[in-house]
């Protein structure tokens, strides 16, 4: 887990996404190799199962990545509309 300022929202949060928005930065081809180079912010689009789909503003790649405990409820409740 990474400490980081949420460049969607600018909240300070620790793990892979932003918990109280929810958006997330492209910066993975495998998960946690860092080797990306799009570096696009990636927009949670909707909810699978247990995880949250994200579909990146720059390349368009989608990837999913696990829901949080602490994620913002609303948020999640939203994307399942």
């Amino acid at each position: 887990m990474q400490d980081f300022v949420c460049e969607k929202c600018g909240a300070h949060t620790l793990g892979t996404h932003c918990s109280k928005c929810l958006w997330s930065k492209h910066v993975d081809v495998n998960p946690g190799d860092r080797s990306a180079v799009c570096r696009g912010l990636m927009e949670p689009v909707s909810i699978e199962k247990q995880n949250i789909i994200y579909r990146c503003h720059v390349c368009d790649k989608k990837v999913k990545n696990k829901i949080a405990p602490d994620d913002n409820k609303n948020v999640l409740t939203s994307l399942h509309l």
